[in-house]
């Protein structure tokens, strides 16, 4: 069968040879899928202002719907979203700013976190004489729930994973 390409933009594997993957790579689906994944890490401020430059979808705003979907050239965000998206750049700028001027980050950074972390770590030295209780592990809020994960990202159940019968010792 030979070796397999697997595209983590498109989710979806073939046959890996110069032909396929040069045929794939080029591919409008594989293009489209790699945007999407790249505009998922793009600043807010940069959506804003690419967002108000745009005319609004008439076709959008009609039906809710449009032919052209995420390569449609006009603006599918309505003036709510816009104004959102105005006020959460608004707050990064804020936090930005606060963070230039020395002041202290507002709680629930990852400073804050580790700040608890080693009190935490500096109580538990403290106290340890006693025994300790191991902590099941849990995903932080905001994780996507477990049976969304793949199965290789999961924790596995605690007698461990099965043994299939046909990888047993006899």
């Amino acid at each position: 069968m030979g070796k397999r390409y697997f595209c983590d933009y498109c989710d979806r594997s073939f046959q890996d040879n110069l032909h396929n993957r040069k045929k794939h790579l080029n591919g409008v689906q594989h293009l489209r899928a790699k945007r999407l994944w790249y505009d998922l890490f793009r600043d807010a401020a940069a959506i804003l202002q690419e967002e108000q430059t745009k005319k609004p979808c008439r076709k959008f705003l009609q039906t809710g719907q449009c032919d052209f979907g995420s390569n449609c050239r006009f603006s599918h965000m309505t003036e709510q979203d816009l104004e959102k998206l105005s006020a959460q750049v608004q707050g990064e700028q804020r936090l930005k700013e606060l963070r230039q001027e020395g002041a202290d980050v507002p709680p629930g950074t990852i400073e804050d976190w580790l700040e608890k972390r080693a009190k935490r770590l500096s109580m538990a030295q403290s106290n340890s004489a006693l025994p300790e209780k191991p902590v099941p592990f849990q995903y932080p809020p905001g994780w996507p729930p477990v049976q969304d994960l793949p199965l290789s990202l999961q924790a596995p159940p605690p007698g461990g994973w099965p043994i299939p019968p046909n990888l047993q010792w006899g």
